[in-house]
């Protein structure tokens, strides 16, 4: 009886190399990593000294779900993420959430009324007209760079 005696390397090349490449394929924990579309960008400036700016925008999910975790502009201290509700006596009232959920190709608005961006601790306000640079922070997608047109009311 013959016994084939491949050396040790070849054996565990053959092992590692096929499972390296179907990781790779399949990308970290299967997701997709496509951002979501952002369209139709655009920042209120501040009502009045010492208040903050708000932004709206539209996401459009790219074929797996994501959440929108965090958000950044050079022209604020912080930027934070909310959402307007009714309470329970007919008041409305707003709040900061720590993440929005988006699933796979649903369409988000952040529109005045609902969810919307808030850009605290404005240190410059570009004119009506001008652009303002805003990174979103998605949770699987990474970073997303939009520039918000700044329009009155």
């Amino acid at each position: 009886m013959r016994v084939s005696r491949r050396p040790l390397w070849l054996l565990v090349l053959s092992i590692i190399l096929p499972t390296a490449l179907i990781v790779a394929a399949c990308g970290a924990g299967g997701e997709s990593a496509t951002a979501p579309t952002v369209s139709d960008a655009w920042v209120r400036p501040p009502m009045g000294a010492d208040r903050p700016a708000a932004g709206y925008l539209t996401i459009v999910g790219s074929g797996s779900a994501d959440a929108l975790v965090g958000a950044s502009s050079p022209i604020a201290a912080s930027v934070e993420i909310h959402e307007t509700t009714m309470g329970s006596d007919g008041s409305m009232g707003m709040h900061g959430i720590p993440r929005l959920e988006i699933a796979a190709g649903a369409t988000i608005g952040l529109e005045p009324g609902g969810y919307h961006l808030m850009l605290m601790g404005v240190t410059q306000m570009p004119a009506v007209g001008e652009m303002v640079e805003i990174t979103l922070v998605f949770e699987h997608a990474g970073d997303v760079v939009v520039s918000a047109e700044v329009r009155a009311g």
